[in-house]
């Protein structure tokens, strides 16, 4: 590839987008967030594997954590990469392809790793930053010995190469408190747990492969904050995740959970006075927001029904 075209294919891309951020000059007229009501709806959209948007009582939409393959090819997780989406405001937790695709997001506001507050209209949006999750003692493979060799970067922490940072993010809106986990470690220091403070709807990495943590790591999260509702996600999904993946459904881990709803399609709506008084699983499943068959086709691949 000549080195024009090289320059051309790296970087962010929203040079090249047709669209603007009209919506957010509008948007930002409103100084300050409203007050949250018991009726004010948030949306939650589950897109795949770590992938979520959050739509706010405003309209403001916020995408966490967009994947992609591999950049390198060696070993592809889904069939294609992310879909082409429009939100307002997009978010990475960490730097693996399987979290970091904001530049396929069509978005007025990019936050990459944020470590810190940013607030807009009616959310305000906190990164928590601590580290990976490393042990794999109860994974289903050796993720050190795979580490190795497809890099062999440092995971070890505190000098671990930073790919292996992770920034736990905290969306505050309509009177809810919503964290997305990430991939972070199950034990952070204590002063993270004071960070976090309280949590309405926990959004944690769970698959039968036990690929981030264990189930147990999974269940002391939990219990230490005791959210009113735990979205899985970073699982197996037959038509968009493949198989060398080595992830796993979740079915297993919802099998030892007392309070498991199985959600019926890619979108839900919360609000304060219909969270649940106990603990409760909400369940994607395979269910996402946007149309795997049309996904399938705008990359050349048709399915049999």
């Amino acid at each position: 590839m000549a080195n024009d075209d090289l320059r051309l294919q790296t970087g962010l891309n929203a040079w090249r987008h047709q669209t603007n951020h009209n919506r957010m000059v509008d948007m930002q007229g409103a100084s300050e967030a409203p007050a949250a009501a018991a009726d004010a709806y948030v949306k939650l959209a589950h897109f795949s594997s770590s992938a979520f948007r959050i739509t706010t009582p405003s309209g403001l939409t916020i995408m966490i954590d967009p994947w992609r393959n591999l950049p390198t090819g060696k070993w592809d997780w889904y069939f294609h990469d992310f879909p082409a989406t429009a939100v307002d405001i997009g978010i990475s937790t960490h730097a693996h392809f399987d979290h970091d695709a904001l530049h396929l997001l069509d978005a007025s506001v990019l936050l990459d790793r944020l470590i810190g507050t940013y607030e807009f209209g009616d959310v305000k949006i906190t990164g928590i930053a601590d580290k990976h999750a490393i042990d794999a003692s109860n994974a289903i493979y050796d993720m050190h010995l795979i580490n190795s060799s497809f890099g062999g970067q440092n995971l070890d922490p505190p000098n671990n190469a930073r790919s292996w940072d992770n920034c736990m993010i905290m969306v505050e809106t309509g009177g809810l408190r919503i964290l997305h986990w990430g991939d972070n470690r199950h034990n952070p220091p204590e002063e993270i747990w004071q960070r976090i403070g309280a949590v309405d709807i926990l959004l944690l990495p769970v698959d039968d492969s036990q690929h981030v943590m264990g189930f147990s790591m999974s269940d002391e999260i939990i219990a230490r904050l005791a959210p009113k509702i735990v979205v899985p996600h970073h699982y197996y999904i037959w038509n968009i995740v493949q198989r060398q993946s080595t992830l796993l459904p979740a079915d297993r881990w919802l099998a030892t959970q007392p309070n498991v709803r199985h959600l019926e399609t890619g979108e839900t709506t919360y609000t304060p006075a219909s969270l649940p008084t106990s603990t409760t699983v909400d369940h994607f499943g395979a269910h996402v927001a946007f149309d795997v068959n049309a996904w399938h086709a705008a990359n050349g691949l048709t399915l049999r029904e």
